[in-house]
């Protein structure tokens, strides 16, 4: 009786582009889709159950009722499609899991304008950048911008607010200081422009208007300004040899996969512009019960896309998805270009293409465990309170031990779905000389886990080195100055996008950078209940390194005066007993049973 009642509305809906809803016994949203005809779309799901798809089969068992929106064109069925399952959250939907949570980088249409962090785009008039699925990566490239050109970032209303001297910004040469006019709007859009093309990785571009402005400057003999702009360009030149060339064509495109397990998938892109790689974004994904990874991928492509803030030249996908020519008309109305959706089948793209579909599986894999831990939940809440990009599954904490700056020592634990991983943690003993202070010892031990890492990471010959796998989140025991020294050594690694916290004792308050002020979790919460266990796993290491390593000093100070026992055999004492409570509760027979003492 539903079915024929079903076939009658889809008999009666217009052969017109639009979104369909299919709703259930109570009127609740099960699934929404678009279609370039309403009548064939809705239609096709009403044959014999045994041509359907076994996803759409339940689909159809449950449904009572469908609903049609008739658009003006294929675009606009794309926006509204998106924007009714983000509304409803069906369940016979994919959808991006927690994008709420992914952040934007906004470009304000202010006369001067600034740029800020926004959690969702606005029709507005400004310009977005986004989304951006890291925000250790995003506050990066934000960080980077105001270093590298001189935007103001105040929240003045320039014209209206009254100022009577520039800022610190100004003398520090960060900001032209439009707020007591000494720039005007035409000369504040140069380095407006070139914050543009860099935020959209067009960087040869950017070098190349810098070049000519610095040529420019140093004709009129201006060569202060020149040199500012040299100082300018060497630093962009460095950033662009760290990415990887990934086509020998300066093309703008994205290599989208997505890996399917059950009901959870996830969806990864490789932006390539310029024929550089130069990001990469990932997304947890939500799927119904058998699902065809083709089906997936097209609605995550969507989905996507709609939210996206740069347009490729190209989208490149390894199998052929549902509405492609749909997409691509969408994608080539807003480029102002054409823009083609196509299956990568050899060459380059094929291989950038395997890359995103490696990186989608092992991301899949690593949530796939997430979910079977029992400290799922604690991560759950520790990536939503301290605004985490995803789940920390691998998460390393770091301490360090010293007394008075002697035998001062590093430990890195490591603890992976909540619970500890003592085979994976390492120590370290400090080389910093002189009397340092805590700061620069961390500084120190951190910079030569993640150079190992690196180092391992480009070695083809290391399978899996000791320090290969990175961390979803480095915790480091202190407040701001220790926060400070692990974001400065981070900087150092551009390709890592490892989230930073530092937790402070006494209080526990937790560090974030570029956060003003700390962030105070629930006492008894079971993510800081997991913090704590985390910092004080680490201290605990800590301390009995640096314990031994006083006990061996003690004992080779006690050997050196004793008769006959020379650098050898203080060596071969010091490896066999390991201590100096050791060497005391030795038997003669253990003494004597030391190769070389007689």
């Amino acid at each position: 009786m539903a079915r024929e009642r079903l076939r009658e509305k889809a008999r009666d809906l217009p052969d017109e582009p639009g979104v369909y809803l299919f709703r259930g016994v109570e009127g609740q949203v099960l699934y929404v889709g678009k279609a370039s005809s309403l009548r064939g779309r809705v239609g096709s799901y009403l044959r014999s159950p045994r041509t359907l798809p076994p996803k759409v089969r339940p689909l159809v068992r449950q449904a009572r009722d469908v609903e049609a929106i008739a658009t003006r064109s294929q675009a606009e069925a794309l926006i509204l499609e998106d924007a009714l399952i983000k509304k409803h959250r069906p369940p016979h939907n994919v959808r991006l899991r927690d994008d709420k949570r992914y952040p934007y980088l906004k470009l304000t249409a202010e006369p001067f304008p600034r740029l800020v962090v926004v959690r969702r785009p606005e029709d507005d008039g400004a310009q977005y950048f986004g989304p951006y699925t890291s925000s250790q990566a995003m506050r990066r490239t934000l960080k980077l911008v105001h270093k590298l050109f001189p935007l103001r970032t105040c929240a003045l209303e320039i014209g209206v607010d009254r100022v009577d001297r520039p800022c610190l910004m100004f003398d520090l040469g960060r900001c032209p200081a439009p707020c007591v006019g000494k720039v005007d709007s035409e000369a504040y859009g140069q380095p407006l422009e070139d914050v543009r093309l860099f935020l959209q990785g067009r960087m040869d571009a950017v070098i190349a208007r810098l070049r000519a402005s610095m040529e420019s400057h140093a004709a009129g003999e201006r060569y202060e300004q020149a040199a500012h702009l040299r100082d300018q360009i060497a630093a962009l030149e460095r950033i662009r040899e760290r990415q990887v060339v990934a086509l020998p064509e300066a093309l703008d495109l994205d290599a989208v996969a997505v890996a399917l397990e059950e009901t959870r998938a996830y969806g990864t892109v490789l932006v390539v512009r310029g024929g550089r790689l130069i990001g990469r974004e990932g997304f947890h994904l939500t799927t119904p019960p058998d699902a065809a990874s083709a089906e997936v991928l097209a609605e995550f492509l969507d989905q996507f896309y709609t939210r996206a803030t740069a347009i490729p030249h190209e989208v490149l996908v390894a199998e052929e998805v549902p509405e492609a020519e749909m997409l691509a008309g969408y994608l080539s109305r807003r480029a102002g270009a054409r823009v083609r959706v196509r299956v990568a089948r050899r060459g380059e793209r094929a291989e950038l293409v395997a890359i995103a579909e490696r990186n989608a599986r092992l991301s899949l894999k690593r949530a796939a465990m997430a979910h079977t831990s029992h400290h799922e939940p604690a991560m759950e809440h520790l990536a939503e309170a301290l605004d985490l990009a995803t789940h920390p599954w691998r998460i390393e904490a770091f301490d360090i031990s010293n007394l008075h700056g002697q035998e001062a020592t590093g430990s890195m634990v490591v603890f992976v779905g909540g619970q500890p991983r003592p085979d994976a943690y390492r120590r370290f003993r400090v080389r910093a000389a002189g009397q340092p202070d805590d700061t620069t010892m961390m500084g120190e031990v951190l910079k030569r886990r993640f150079s190992r890492g690196t180092a391992e990471l480009q070695d083809t010959s290391v399978a899996h080195g000791k320090f290969s796998d990175m961390p979803d989140l480095v915790l480091v025991d202190g407040g701001l100055p220790q926060l400070g020294v692990a974001v400065r050594v981070l900087e150092m690694f551009p390709g890592l996008e490892t989230e930073l916290a530092a937790l402070a004792k006494r209080e526990e308050l937790v560090y974030r950078p570029d956060r003003p002020t700390p962030i105070r979790l629930p006492r008894r919460s079971p993510e800081l209940g997991l913090l704590q266990r985390i910092r004080d796993e680490a201290h605990r290491f800590a301390v009995d390194y640096h314990r031994l390593l006083r006990s061996r000093r003690a004992l080779a100070s006690l050997l050196d005066n004793i008769p006959g026992i020379g650098p050898r055999r203080k060596e071969l004492l010091l490896k066999r007993f390991g201590s100096l409570e050791g060497l005391r509760s030795a038997s003669l027979e253990e003494l004597l049973s030391v190769r070389g003492i007689p």
